[in-house]
């Protein structure tokens, strides 16, 4: 019988004073579930400023809380610039919230109109016409912003060519990272698939089954029980509907009009498990395992919720009767003092719905392997959801991992985290693939500091403005800090502008940027590192990175 490690979590949660019943959250000693949280509205502007220009510890407090109150105000001490800047950031996007909402729905309406009528020119002659189409969000027709910004669709490599090169790869015996990068047909497929998760669920099923001949599982859109919406989207396919040889996961990403998206980018807010180590907050939040305004959800969904489906799966296959569902576990948890979401709500989670899918997949498809990809924010769910699988101990599951790539990923713990990961990442073979394109501002945050301990883990494959790849431990400028590092931002953002005129001419037309990427890229020679977040950025390197690997890892 095995001893999990959400059983050992189980018994420290339940050793550490934790009182569910007087709903004290507050959480003291070494081993245990511990947390941070930056709350930018629990402050005013003054204590904003006294705290900015005095120093004011006592000001910078009430903007932070955490298991052990007794420490915050040597945090807000020690790293008082960190927590400004991410106070700034989000009180400035909750500001402009509503604003770059309104925005989005204009920009999206108005990019849909220019090109379901053929651009200006065409529009202005069916306006004359009085044919004009009007674009309607929700159809296949209707594409995102990110379509826009790179309207490509196509694969790399298509139909039964690219399956039979996946499915060559997942077979093969040679595992070196070398080998890895030279299966661009995989990596591409990540990068569009990753691009995808865009576009709402008709313009995927299209594009999925017309364009790449693949076959279409299903689109979720997920609950994110802190914005109160259904704010998390996902899709899976099967390269074939019978005996499939390969399943991918696509998380969406981070959406240019979504304040809560980027506000999630700027948060230093971590939750600390036990011997796996500190996530951050925001993206547990996005993968519905929990909720900040009371923190303990965060156990009760990430451990007991699943303790309870475990016990029921295992009484439901040996055939007891009378054995109780997890909602009735859970309604037995409730009366007895533990605060617990409703079963209904957390299995609207990403985690969990797609945990129940590919095991319902993997078993249907005998010889299956999956891959997780996912851009921006869509990258940081990728890499999560194999860090809860492993604290799960879904091994069965983690042995038909054929790897993970994100593009654009910002970190999401803390360097126990990534010990722990990389210890089933890298073993037998390098499963987890970092890609980071030149001056991405993204891959930078949350900051790598004393305090808040964010860190990278994994191969990180960086290309440089050139496409040149390298294969090192973390990327150039790893804080996007640093007066030696301004001038190259702003060189690189004017080449980068300069050669987006010449990309169809060098590179084919297949390369040529329109007007709405190189408007990005005007917007990147004031903020760089916007612009280099870029997934046009991200498929040019994938498919122009050049074959030699300059490597510093």
């Amino acid at each position: 019988m095995r001893h999990s490690m959400a059983t050992e979590f189980q018994e420290n949660q339940s050793s550490n004073g934790l009182d569910h019943q007087n709903g004290d959250h507050d959480i003291d000693g070494d081993d245990q579930f511990r947390y941070l949280i930056v709350r930018p509205e629990k402050g005013g502007l003054l204590d904003l400023a006294k705290y900015t220009v005095l120093g004011d510890t006592g000001s910078g407090v009430r903007f932070l809380e955490g298991s052990d109150e007794q420490v915050l105000g040597g945090v807000a001490e020690a790293q008082r610039w960190v927590i400004v800047v991410s106070i700034i950031a989000r009180k400035i996007l909750a500001l402009f919230g509503k604003p770059m909402e309104w925005t989005g729905y204009v920009v999206d309406f108005i990019l849909n109109l220019l090109s379901l009528n053929g651009n200006l020119s065409g529009l202005l002659s069916h306006v004359v016409h009085g044919t004009v189409e009007v674009p309607q969000r929700g159809t296949e027709t209707f594409i995102s912003t990110i379509g826009h910004l790179d309207g490509r669709i196509n694969l790399y490599k298509k139909g039964e060519r690219l399956a039979e090169d996946i499915v060559a790869f997942v077979y093969s015996e040679e595992t070196s990272t070398k080998a890895e990068l030279g299966n661009r047909a995989l990596m591409d497929l990540c990068i569009m698939a990753s691009k995808l998760a865009y576009e709402n669920a008709r313009v995927v099923r299209e594009i999925v089954i017309d364009h790449w001949k693949m076959h279409i599982v299903d689109f979720y859109d997920c609950w994110n029980d802190f914005q109160k919406q259904m704010s998390t989207q996902v899709f899976i396919l099967c390269d074939k509907p019978k005996d499939a040889s390969f399943i991918l996961v696509s998380f969406r990403g981070t959406e240019p009009f979504d304040a809560d998206d980027w506000s999630t980018d700027f948060d230093y807010s971590w939750y600390e498990i036990p011997q796996l180590g500190k996530v951050h907050m925001g993206f547990l939040e996005a993968l519905g395992l929990g909720n900040r305004t009371d923190v303990v959800t965060f156990y009760n969904q990430i451990l007991v919720y699943n303790q309870l489906q475990e016990k029921h799966n295992l009484t439901h296959q040996k055939g007891v009767e009378g054995s109780k569902r997890p909602s009735e576990g859970i309604k037995a948890l409730s009366s007895n003092g533990i605060k617990i979401v409703p079963p209904d709500m957390v299995e609207k989670s990403a985690y969990y719905a797609v945990r129940k899918k590919l095991k319902s997949l993997l078993e249907e498809h005998k010889n299956a392997k999956f891959v997780v990809t996912g851009h921006s924010l869509g990258g940081a769910l990728a890499i999560l959801f194999p860090c809860v699988l492993v604290l799960h101990e879904e091994m069965e599951l983690m042995d038909r991992l054929l790897g993970v790539y994100t593009f654009g990923q910002p970190r999401i713990g803390n360097r126990r985290l990534g010990r722990y990961m990389e210890a089933h990442l890298n073993n037998p073979v390098q499963k987890y693939f970092r890609v980071v394109y030149s001056n991405d501002l993204v891959p930078r945050l949350p900051y790598d500091n004393r305090t808040f301990l964010f860190k990278h883990f994994g191969v990180c494959l960086y290309y440089d403005s050139l496409y040149n790849e390298h294969v090192t431990k973390e990327e150039p400028n790893r804080n996007f800090l640093g007066l030696r590092f301004l001038i190259p931002l702003y060189l690189t953002a004017a080449w980068e502008l300069l050669r987006s005129f010449t990309m169809g001419y060098v590179y084919g037309p297949e390369y040529k940027e329109g007007w709405f990427s190189i408007l990005l890229r005007m917007v990147g020679l004031v903020l760089p590192g916007f612009a280099a977040h870029s997934p046009t950025n991200y498929v040019n390197s994938v498919r122009l990175g050049k074959e030699r690997l300059v490597q510093s890892y």
